[in-house]
């Protein structure tokens, strides 16, 4: 996928330089980490697939899926034999994950809420490491049922929740019309909550930190479909996994995300249609538009 008029402004670049720096030459996949996708419970496994498909195509070194069920639903991902596999449980004892994803098509089963709960425990042991973990969809769900949950998530460090409007009105306790009245209050407040960098995603999405709130200005009606959650939370992910500070991480992943749908409506002339998995390849395009390249 290519198209000569793909471009990056100026202004872009310096809100995200870490994302648009050149790679070093002498770089390996262990230069740009491992991200760990835990998610895809029975009939669900195409959400972590999603998201792990969107990390390996935004350069996380390595991509790990680990699906919420006793045995692999699959042996291969086809089309994408990068893709390292394990069941959740299995996954969850690697120390070598750089940043987690942790939600997408996770359940809703007491079983998804005890694998919630030892998720967020073993953040909590590990936490001097200062893994950056991802909540997304179910998780966040999970979340706001299970106050216990919802307290163990905000002992852990590095947090970053990325709701909906209706998720972050269960996670606020408050409805849906009161979240999409003010949304930089809403976010906010998700973000004071849970100590970490909460996103509420929507038109014009909006990032906070507890210090500030950014406001996105890319994308388009194109995403809303099936799986484009996932796949934003996948590009966030693998730009944690390579060491970007969840602030830029996070606030660079969504811009992406509303780009690389913004390129596609341009490239197949309309917003209808669109499909979460052609976001990936068009996300990396986006990316690799933006990167400056000395010559030498």
């Amino acid at each position: 996928m290519s198209n000569p008029n793909l471009q990056v402004s100026a202004e872009v670049r310096a809100l995200f330089p870490d994302v648009f720096k050149a790679r070093p030459v002498d770089s390996h996949k262990g230069t740009f980490g491992s991200l760990g996708v835990i998610g895809g419970a029975s009939g669900m496994s195409g959400a972590a697939v999603l998201a792990g498909t969107a990390a390996a195509y935004m350069g996380a070194g390595k991509v790990w899926v680990g699906f919420n069920q006793d045995s692999l639903p699959m042996p291969i991902i086809p089309g994408q034999p990068e893709i390292l596999l394990a069941t959740a449980k299995e996954l969850m004892q690697r120390k070598d994950i750089d940043a987690w994803v942790i939600g997408c098509g996770f359940g809703l089963s007491d079983s998804s809420a005890e694998l919630l709960r030892r998720i967020l425990l073993l953040g909590i042991e590990r936490a001097e490491h200062n893994v950056p973990m991802l909540l997304d969809a179910d998780a966040l769900t999970l979340l706001s049922l299970h106050e216990d949950l919802a307290a163990l998530a905000r002992q852990c460090p590095s947090i970053i929740i990325t709701p909906h409007a209706a998720e972050a009105a269960r996670l606020l306790h408050v409805s849906t019309e009161l979240v999409a009245a003010d949304r930089k209050t809403a976010v906010s407040a998700l973000s004071d909550q849970y100590g970490g960098i909460a996103v509420l995603k929507g038109y014009q999405t909006l990032v906070a930190d507890g210090a500030a709130v950014y406001q996105n200005n890319s994308g388009n009606p194109g995403l809303s479909t099936g799986g484009s959650g996932d796949v934003l939370s996948g590009i966030i992910g693998a730009l944690l996994a390579q060491g970007i500070s969840a602030w830029q991480a996070t606030r660079a992943g969504v811009w992406l995300h509303g780009a690389a749908a913004d390129y596609l409506r341009d490239l197949h002339g309309g917003e209808i249609g669109m499909l979460a998995g052609e976001l990936p390849v068009a996300a990396r395009a986006v990316r690799n538009a933006g990167v400056i390249r000395v010559k030498g």
